[in-house]
């Protein structure tokens, strides 16, 4: 009743299970702290320091997006709809203040939709403060409902205190929180992704350019958000599509703007250059055929819920290796659905992950004359 079958399932060729794996050995980054992510997979493909908290600068513009395009989808907010200039945006995220800005003006009434490529396209600390005192009262009271939704979010190494991310003890952010705040963006607006990839935008007559340097430099990167400040050197946030994969990039710490574009380039290029995404398992695919007793079937078919997809070094793809492991044989009654062991993948270099395999179909129990029947077929011949 409890003897283990095993049975070797072999290679198919992708989904959904998260694991971490650093190739620190295969590519080197010059940032301070860098992860690498598969979009789809959410598997993470590089690593370094990628937890810890970090003065995000202007890529926690992200957070603040985030919430306007949450107002947007909800219906509490529309891109019409204006928000009014007040002095203290102006003092400290406009042309008076030195730093990166839309050039508001005071008094001034902005459609939220110029105020969403101010922040995006022209990283406008103005614009910033605007939208936060426009919808939240204050910028501190904005703030916390940057707190709340990071923690909606499961961003546990997160914490906001402005609206803008320049340099605040509190304002601090992990490089994966800012990988996973990417994705959840791209997964969620997108009607308003494509504000990312906008290259110029015009406003009061002033014309800026993207700061982000992998618009410029690959031809498939489409967002998201670069970051500067003393403190947390030039940093970004950025992403880029190659077919059906899509990889997602966030570094920090770099010297120049120059290394940044290099450094992102680099490892944005390795990420596609050495994996893909394979489909390993198929929804509905039957890998076993498991012995029943005391069932009006003498066995029951087990299969995989859902295409399982991963992201696999394309050098390694052939090293995969899945076992199905299953209790043979099951006793009935049997429902469809029910749990009846589990393919076991093992990937090089990512931690072994299981799949659950469950019964195809209902197989009812035998009546009591069948029970004594396959009990004496038991004593006298043994399992089959």
């Amino acid at each position: 009743m409890n003897l283990k079958s095993a049975l070797s399932v072999s290679l198919l060729a992708g989904t959904v299970f998260f694991s971490a794996v650093n190739y620190a050995d295969a590519i080197e980054t010059k940032a301070r702290a860098a992860i690498l992510m598969d979009y789809t997979t959410g598997q993470y493909l590089y690593t370094k320091d990628h937890k810890r908290m970090l003065p995000p600068a202007s890529m926690s513009k992200l957070m603040t997006v985030y919430i306007i395009f949450d107002k947007l989808k909800n219906g509490s907010l529309s891109l019409e709809d204006t928000f009014t200039v007040s002095e203290n945006a102006w003092r400290k995220g406009g042309a008076a203040s030195g730093g990166s800005t839309m050039f508001l003006k005071i008094g001034q009434k902005v459609r939220v939709e110029d105020i969403l490529r101010g922040i995006l396209i022209q990283s406008g600390n103005d614009a910033c403060i605007v939208a936060a005192e426009n919808i939240a009262g204050s910028e501190e009271d904005f703030a916390q409902q940057m707190n709340v939704k990071a923690h909606q979010l499961g961003l546990n190494n997160s914490s906001f205190a402005n609206s803008t991310g320049l340099p605040d003890p509190d304002q601090k952010m992990s490089m994966e929180d800012l990988a996973l705040l990417a994705k959840a963006i791209i997964q969620e607006f997108p009607e308003f992704y494509h504000i990312f990839s906008e290259k110029y935008f015009t406003f009061n007559n002033i014309k800026q350019g993207n700061r982000n340097p992998l618009l410029y430099s690959m031809p498939n990167a489409d967002g998201m958000k670069t970051g500067h400040t003393e403190e947390a050197g030039f940093s970004l946030t950025a992403t880029a599509k190659r077919g059906d994969r899509r990889l997602i990039e966030v570094m920090s710490g770099m010297k120049s703007n120059k290394e940044r574009s290099e450094e992102a380039e680099k490892l944005m290029s390795w990420g596609f250059r050495e994996f893909d995404n394979y489909q390993i398992l198929n929804k509905n695919q039957v890998i076993a055929e498991i012995p029943v007793w005391f069932g009006t079937q003498k066995s029951v078919a087990a299969e995989v819920e859902d295409n399982v997809i991963r992201t696999i070094a394309r050098s390694k793809v052939f090293d995969t290796k899945m076992t199905a492991v299953y209790n043979s044989p099951v006793v009935a009654p049997i429902k469809k659905g029910d749990k009846l062991g589990v393919v076991r993948v093992e990937i090089p270099d990512f931690e072994t992950f299981e799949v659950p395999l469950v019964a195809v179909q209902d197989v009812p129990e035998v009546g009591f004359l069948g029970r004594i029947k396959e009990n004496l077929k038991y004593l006298i011949f043994g399992a089959d």
